[in-house]
């Protein structure tokens, strides 16, 4: 079989057009082809020989190093967690605390807003009113 495709080679090599230097003179060196020098070194030796055994074993190139891996692994574990904490937390807990609950955050919501409007009053507002608080200070001091 390797004696058929070196015959097929002759043959196509026929039709191919050969280089001038072989006809000129026997005694001149012939060229060689170069070695690429990235497929020759050690490192891209043992790298190859890596992936090839983790294509054997069935193993992936992976994507992601192997420390932003185990993180995200982590990350995802404590939000599991929380969430599984949550969930048992509001199931312990009895009707009588859950409306409790209720009542405590309808009270929360109907204090914020005024104390929204106070944030949004012009700034020499608030500037003046602590100016007067600094004069009420003031003015005690020196009463003592």
């Amino acid at each position: 079989m390797y004696s058929e495709i070196q015959r097929e080679r002759v043959d196509i090599g026929g039709l191919m057009a050969r280089p001038e230097y072989r006809e000129w003179n026997p005694e001149l060196i012939k060229p060689k082809k170069l070695l690429n020098p990235v497929k020759a070194s050690r490192s891209h030796q043992e790298l190859h020989r890596e992936l090839l055994m983790n294509h054997r074993r069935g193993l992936g190139v992976d994507s992601k190093p192997e420390l932003q891996r185990v993180l995200e692994h982590r990350r995802r574990n404590q939000l599991i967690k929380k969430k599984k904490e949550e969930l048992e937390a509001k199931r312990l807990q009895c009707p009588f605390e859950q409306e409790l609950l209720r009542r405590q955050q309808r009270l929360n919501q109907l204090e914020k807003p005024p104390e929204k409007e106070e944030d949004h009053a012009p700034e020499f507002i608030k500037v003046r009113e602590n100016l007067r608080r600094i004069a009420t200070l003031t003015s005690e001091e020196r009463a003592l």
